[in-house]
């Protein structure tokens, strides 16, 4: 009779899946975080089904709809590699999302207020990273092929998730970083790198930008470099309509997941509605 007992040799294994389906490493990470929640709640006890709908009832608990699905996923996930498919769970509905939220929406105003700021506090390097997120939209992992080559030729060739991309600097961005990389010494390889020469990941971004936003009086809520890849969202399609071509310029493989890109504040559409004049 079979035990259903998730061990540390199927973990690894589980790992070692993910690294083979090519899965990046921060979502990997990500993915094993979730399984080991999971049996941080499961205890010593065997898995049933039971169990299994009882955990997805304590995280509906805890946390958003959104987070909820994103961990039953790795939990499903797992319980598919394990062969346990009898335990998987169904993901919450969640309905899509018509605004977001006005705390949490950065505004371009804002974001110039966090450039200037970072200019007048000599945050050179600061300030650029979050020009090129938002000027390009790529992500902030992807900012390691933001490199002198590319700068010099004006296309970025980014990597993500198992597919290529290009992606156009603008020349205004090109001018600044060229003096920026002169200015450092920077001959080849990533433009944004430590101080150790290693290429700046999410934390280092994500720490100097939470100090930033203090100094340039935005919310700390709104003021994560993927708010930027958001506001280069919003932006491009209220210019062009393209959800399509903003889908490839995002590297995203469904149009769904760009959809939430593009979702403005409630002010828009209250705009919009007055504006119809339909109340005598």
């Amino acid at each position: 009779m079979e035990n259903y007992y998730p061990t540390p040799e199927m973990l690894e294994l589980f790992a070692g899946h993910l690294a083979q389906e090519e899965k990046s490493v921060h979502t990997v990470e990500k993915y094993m975080r979730d399984i080991r929640k999971f049996i941080g709640f499961l205890g010593d006890r065997e898995i049933t089904k039971e169990l299994a709908i009882g955990y997805k009832k304590t995280l509906a608990e805890q946390y958003a709809a959104s987070s909820v699905n994103s961990m039953l996923a790795s939990f499903n996930q797992f319980m598919e590699f394990a062969g346990w498919r009898q335990f998987k769970v169904r993901q919450i509905k969640v309905q899509r999302r018509l605004y977001c939220p006005e705390e949490k929406e950065l505004t371009k105003e804002e974001y110039y207020r966090l450039v200037r700021t970072a200019g007048d506090l000599n945050k050179d390097r600061l300030s650029l990273i979050i020009q090129t997120i938002c000027s390009t939209g790529i992500r902030v992992s992807e900012l390691v092929f933001i490199t002198v080559n590319s700068v010099q030729s004006g296309i970025a060739n980014v990597e993500c998730k198992g597919k290529s991309r290009q992606v156009f600097l603008p020349q205004k961005l090109r001018i600044l970083l060229r003096k920026y990389v002169r200015q450092k010494s920077i001959r080849r390889g990533p433009v944004f790198v430590t101080r150790e020469g290693k290429p700046v990941n999410r934390s280092n971004v994500w720490k100097e930008m939470k100090d930033l936003c203090r100094h340039a009086n935005v919310s700390g809520m709104k003021v994560f470099p993927h708010n930027l890849r958001h506001l280069f969202a919003r932006t491009y399609y209220k210019m062009e309509k393209d959800i399509s071509k903003l889908a490839d310029l995002l590297g995203h493989s469904s149009i769904n997941t760009t959809r939430i890109y593009i979702i403005t504040s409630g002010n828009e559409h209250r705009r919009q509605i007055e504006r119809m004049r339909l109340i005598l």
